[in-house]
């Protein structure tokens, strides 16, 4: 017996036979590369892990992003980028795209659409990134431990970090179970929005010997891992990486801070309610003076007092193995102390903002 295509394969199709023009109206920072249209992730980062086929062999309008294992086709991606609740409004924004007619109102009675029957549940990034932070352990005692004191950082033993013994690893066609330092990514509100994962050699206390050792989950551009509660006549240090802002942690343990984990993400860092004062410790690279210069403009559009410090070396980790925690110390304690003024910190320029 013949049935025709539902609706949605009909759609699908449609957007297959047109999928650049999609990828380049819901995915404007990504590229083609050769029949592929590249891009960071399904939220249209900049990058190299999310992979559109554009055109055969293989099917055209089918993706996978090689960092979280996300697959699907132009309509899921269409829904995953509206933040469509249910496959109706994906399917209604996609007629809109092929400039259809809009699909008849539903019969009383009949199923919603959004839940084909045998239809997986659409990938929650998010609620992955959650159940991944369920099942690893405190990092104390462990060999993410050992990863970060090799790095010179004595004080690593945070809530917002974890290991996992043998976290699955994927490149390309082929996965391997390698050991990890978890990272827990917050909103100012505590809840949980992703991870980042540092994938480390199991037999040395350094990060693997692969492509992309570091890989984020759910939501992480603008957030942090944060390291302490913040208080008001204390100033909030913000730097990039974890082992940057550690360092400054384990040289002035009285101090709180928070990692965005990239400068992009530094540059759009939200300081939390109540904050009077904050510290942009930032890398020494172009990337790094905008991120700080962006962050500190919105600090001054907000009456928050802010400075800025630049390590001698490439970070502030490199500082810390290079110079030892008392100099770091003797640096930038009085600095984490009293209000945001202009001087010199680690060798270079330090900026007062406010």
């Amino acid at each position: 017996m013949h049935h025709d295509p539902s609706p949605a394969a009909v759609i699908a199709a449609a957007l297959a036979a047109r999928a650049e023009e999609v990828c380049r109206r819901y995915l404007p920072n990504g590229r083609r590369q050769g029949r592929y249209w590249i891009c960071g992730d399904l939220d249209g980062a900049r990058g190299r892990s999310l992979f559109v086929r554009l055109r055969g062999p293989g099917t055209p309008g089918k993706f996978t992003d090689a960092a979280t294992g996300e697959h699907g086709d132009l309509l899921d991606l269409i829904r995953h980028r509206i933040g469509a609740p249910t496959l109706r409004a994906a399917l209604d924004e996609a007629r809109r795209f092929l400039a259809l007619e809009p699909a008849p109102d539903r019969v009383p009675g009949a199923s919603d659409p959004g839940s084909r029957p045998g239809q997986a549940a659409p990938y929650d990034a998010t609620e992955a990134a959650r159940r991944l932070w369920r099942r690893c352990r405190a990092v104390g005692g462990s060999h993410a431990e050992r990863y970060l004191r090799a790095r010179g950082l004595s004080r690593c033993r945070f809530a917002a970090l974890r290991f996992h013994p043998a976290l699955r690893y994927r490149e390309g066609s082929s996965v391997r179970r390698l050991p990890a330092l978890v990272a827990a990514v917050t909103a100012g509100d505590g809840a949980i929005t992703g991870v980042q994962r540092t994938w480390l050699d199991p037999r040395s206390p350094a990060k693997a010997g692969v492509a992309q050792p570091r890989k984020a989950l759910g939501r992480v551009y603008g957030l942090a891992v944060r390291f302490g509660v913040p208080a008001d006549d204390v100033a909030l240090v913000v730097g990039e990486g974890i082992e940057t802002v550690l360092s400054l942690v384990t040289a002035v343990p009285e101090i709180t801070a928070a990692a965005a984990l990239s400068a992009g993400s530094l540059g759009a860092f939200a300081p939390p309610p109540g904050i009077a004062r904050l510290v942009i410790a930032r890398d020494n690279d172009e990337d790094g003076a905008l991120a700080a210069e962006r962050l500190a403009m919105r600090c001054a559009r907000l009456g928050i007092a802010a400075t800025v410090v630049v390590p001698a070396g490439n970070d502030f980790n490199d500082d810390l193995v290079e110079f030892g925690a008392a100099t770091l110390r003797t640096r930038f304690a009085p600095l984490f102390r009293c209000r945001a003024r202009s001087g010199v910190a680690g060798g270079r320029e330090e900026q007062g903002v406010g």
